[in-house]
């Protein structure tokens, strides 16, 4: 297998997936079939870049391949996981071109850098270390798309409350027609599962590293799942709710780019071009 063979499979799955992105993102609004088709095949031709990305499919070399790119665009790729599925039975129309341009960015990220190969990890625990933290970071992103849904249902409702001599409107849905309650326990559900899954991997990161090192990865790491151990807290027993709660799973959600995909993207990227300038 040639050298070449990598960068020419790699980048032509990527380039049909980030067509697809964006023929997605180009449809309008009332076009409900098309977009979900469009965004499905560019969501398919995206977990196939991410399968050879992170296989290294095609190169000379054999080994698992990882970065912060690859990490980023499995994230997002799990969040329009969750769109696929849950658009089936809501109608959250309000973040799909949003979430195919995310998509596109993801995928030519991932092409711009391809992960570090990686032919030996430090224990056989590493690999589930690794899935569950993208796991985690799947499932609190998908917490960010409905705290945004949330967010944005719900200034809509007070905009329209406060226009309208009419009645009050009923909290139980919004004028972009989500039901806000169903919508907040979604997203606490999502932090939850996130949080369960986050502490397993940080355990299993603390228990199998020889030895374990205090660095960026692990200090944001730790903030970041005690930002959401204090929110679930605070909804337990405060009943944290609506911007309160939502600036809690933005804030944990960017303690939480920054532990590994901003580590790694100063140390694949910044620190990689200061050592070769």
């Amino acid at each position: 297998m040639t050298d070449l063979a990598f960068p020419t499979l790699l980048s032509g799955v990527s380039a049909m997936a980030l067509l697809a992105y964006v023929v997605a993102a180009s449809i309008p609004g009332g076009s409900v079939g098309a977009f979900r088709a469009s965004l499905i095949v560019g969501w398919v031709l995206h977990a196939l870049a991410t399968i050879v990305d992170v296989s290294g499919m095609g190169s000379a070399v054999t080994g698992a391949r990882f970065g912060f790119a690859p990490a980023l665009s499995v994230t997002l790729w799990l969040v329009i996981t969750v769109y696929v599925a849950e658009s089936r039975f809501l109608p959250i129309q309000g973040v799909r071109r949003t979430l195919a341009l995310l998509g596109a960015f993801a995928v030519l990220l991932a092409l711009l850098f391809p992960g570090e190969l990686r032919p030996h990890a430090g224990s056989r625990w590493a690999p589930i270390h690794w899935v569950l933290g993208i796991a985690s970071y799947g499932l609190f992103g998908a917490a960010v798309l409905h705290a945004a849904m949330l967010n944005r249902a719900d200034r809509q409702m007070r905009r329209t409350m406060s226009e309208s001599d009419g009645p009050r409107v009923s909290l139980s849905s919004a004028p972009m027609g989500l039901p806000l309650m169903r919508l907040e326990r979604l997203t606490f559900r999502f932090v939850s599962a996130g949080f369960v899954v986050l502490s397993v991997a940080i355990f299993l990161g603390w228990l199998f590293s020889d030895p374990w090192r205090w660095d960026h990865k692990a200090v944001f790491s730790i903030l970041g799942w005690l930002v959401y151990a204090g929110l679930l807290a605070g909804r337990r027993r405060f009943g944290w709710r609506g911007r309160q709660a939502t600036r809690w799973v933005y804030s944990g959600a960017v303690l939480l780019l920054l532990a590994y995909v901003g580590s790694r993207f100063v140390h694949d990227v910044l620190l990689s071009r200061a050592a070769g300038s």
